[in-house]
């Protein structure tokens, strides 16, 4: 698809300055990763099906070089990637101090596939740098675990890492804003020593679940204390209380830090259904989450993540497309390619299930006023 406008499409509707970085080849690529088996795939056919590539720009991403992702990464751990990627070797002795082994299976092409989702967000961040969007999409990016020397939590490459410090060659402060079910720890302690990126995570936090950080009392280090903010939250919240804690600490953040640009990383692994049986939210909550942020209107990337139940993490981001684009969408999902993996019910909502929800009030409140005290001495 090229860059016509949607009023040159021909259906009369403004130009949304939305794009979407997508390619087959870089479908096919993020479809081989294990833990998530083709659902880059789902995730983009249901967004085809419900027919919101013409209201977006659809850009081809590159492939990122060695360089280029050794912006961030060492050296020797992408020569390390890049040689099991070429064998398929998962027993070399090296891969476990690389983190390479259980979580993340040195499986053949897994430099391609790293190399393929850190160019797509680097294309991503690059088009809101060029000034062609608002707002940049790549769902298939998004992984927040990885370290500079280290795979980690299925996440071989730190694309939103990668991302931020693309941004920041035009922007002076990026908010990183993290809504996955786990702590986006790799990115936090990417820029735990700088003042010029703020990350907030909002998690699940409690004994023996991974990454086991997190806390409140986690508020950055040195030149960057008090410009990591974590929200560390319980099992079983649903859509309003997510979305009260969420618009509290936001609105307090963006009084404080005063970001030029914001990088949103919307895991799906929060929804009510999803493998990890915690958070019991719906796409509603995240999108209201979303709009909350869309109309400071700001740049804005955003990125996937976990999301371990495949048609609810589909249903959840085409949802979360139609919110950026303003369109809302039918209740029936579309006849498509996957169409029956959507079964038995064939729609887009997710309903939450009846599991209890374990954030006390008190709790939640005592959480929201350290924040705030602690954003009191962001300068």
């Amino acid at each position: 698809m090229d860059s016509k406008s949607d009023s040159e499409a021909g259906n009369g509707t403004r130009d949304t300055g939305v794009v979407y970085v997508y390619s087959p080849e870089y479908i096919d690529t993020c479809d081989s990763l294990s833990k998530v088996p083709k659902r880059a795939s789902m995730v983009h056919s249901l967004i085809e099906a419900y027919g919101l590539l013409k209201h977006m720009r659809v850009v081809k991403p590159h492939t990122a070089t060695m360089e280029e992702m050794a912006a961030f990464h060492t050296d020797s751990y992408l020569e390390h990637l890049h040689k099991v990627g070429e064998e398929g070797d998962d027993d070399d002795p090296k891969s476990i101090e690389y983190g390479l082994g259980y979580d993340c299976p040195a499986t053949e092409g897994i430099y391609d596939y790293a190399a393929a989702v850190g160019g797509a967000t680097l294309t991503a961040a690059q088009c809101l740098i060029d000034r062609t969007c608002k707002v940049a999409i790549n769902w298939a990016g998004g992984w927040h675990h990885a370290r500079k020397d280290e795979a980690s939590g299925f996440c071989y490459i730190n694309d939103v890492v990668l991302g931020i410090l693309r941004l920041r060659q035009k922007y002076e402060r990026v908010l990183y804003v993290d809504v996955d079910l786990h702590h986006g720890d790799g990115v936090e302690d990417a820029f735990s020593f700088t003042s010029k990126v703020m990350t907030v995570s909002l998690h699940k936090f409690s004994p023996g679940f991974f990454p086991g950080t997190g806390d409140v009392s986690d508020t950055g280090l040195g030149k960057g204390r008090w410009y990591a903010v974590n929200v560390p939250l319980q099992d079983g919240i649903q859509d309003d209380k997510y979305y009260q804690v969420f618009q509290s600490v936001l609105t307090e953040v963006h009084a404080a830090f005063k970001p030029e640009a914001v990088v949103l990383q919307l895991g799906a692994d929060t929804m009510a259904g999803d493998p990890m049986c915690s958070f019991n939210m719906t796409p509603v909550g995240v999108g209201k989450c979303l709009q909350y942020v869309l109309q400071w209107e700001l740049p804005a990337l955003i990125l996937g993540g976990g999301g371990y139940n495949l048609a609810n993490t589909a249903r959840c981001w085409t949802y979360l497309t139609g919110t950026v684009l303003g369109q809302t969408l039918s209740s029936e999902i579309p006849d498509h390619e996957y169409f029956t993996e959507f079964g038995p019910d064939y729609v887009l909502e997710i309903t939450p299930s009846c599991r209890l929800d374990r954030n006390e009030p008190r709790q939640i409140q005592q959480v929201i006023s350290s924040i705030k005290g602690n954003l009191k001495n962001v300068v």
